[in-house]
Parts: structure tokens; sequence; C-alpha cells
């Protein structure tokens, strides 16, 4: 099975630059962002909250492109697109929060892994 975001370990430990205690805050710091992502996007769903989701899209944006989790960012857009084409009640999004929902557990998982 391919290993998801095989890269983020590097990503990590160049910005860490040697710094073995920098780069455990820097997975752990990682690892928060990603449950509140899911926390606050869930939140926004269910009630309906376009500018909450808008917000913690906003905060982990650059977090999520600075480690290449593309896969997030992606679904991401296809939220903001599905909220402003058909709102929350459309099947775009309810289709759209499955899936970005399977990712972020995905990314979790990995990163979890990386914290051990």
């Amino acid at each position: 099975m391919e290993q998801l975001y095989p890269e983020l370990d590097q990503l990590i430990c160049e910005m860490a630059d040697g710094d073995k205690d920098f780069e455990k805050d820097l997975t752990l710091a990682i690892y928060k962002g990603l449950i509140e992502l899911r926390e606050k996007y869930a939140e926004g769903s269910s009630e309906r909250d376009d500018i909450k989701i808008q917000q913690i899209r906003h905060k982990l944006k650059p977090t999520l492109c600075m480690f290449e989790l593309s896969h997030i960012t992606d679904e991401l857009q296809v939220g903001k697109e599905a909220i402003e084409n058909q709102g929350f009640g459309g099947v775009l999004f309810k289709s759209h929060y499955d899936r970005l929902q399977e990712k972020l557990e995905a990314a979790i998982q990995r990163v979890y892994k990386l914290t051990l």
C-alpha cells in the first residue's frame, strides 16, 4: 500500500533544520491543526456557518500548503465552491464533507505516527 504523504517527515525535518525538539513541536502543531480543522469544519457544517468554515480554512491553509497536504487543500477548495454554488444543503457539499473527513482522518493518522 502506498504511504500517504511520503514526503511529510522529510519536509518537517528540513523545516526543523536538525533541531529535534523543534521537529517534535512542529509535528505536534501540525497534528493539533488538523484536529482543529476537523472539529471546526464539523461545527461549521452542522451550524451551516460559512464564516466559521472560512476562518478555519484560512487559518490552516498556509500549514497545509507548506507541508504539501494538497489532498486536503484541494478538497477545501471543492467545499468552498460547493457552499458558494449550492449552499450547505446541496449534494455537492455533503459528498465533499464526507471526502474531507476521510482525508483529514488519514492525514491525522499519518502525522500522529510521526509524533511517536
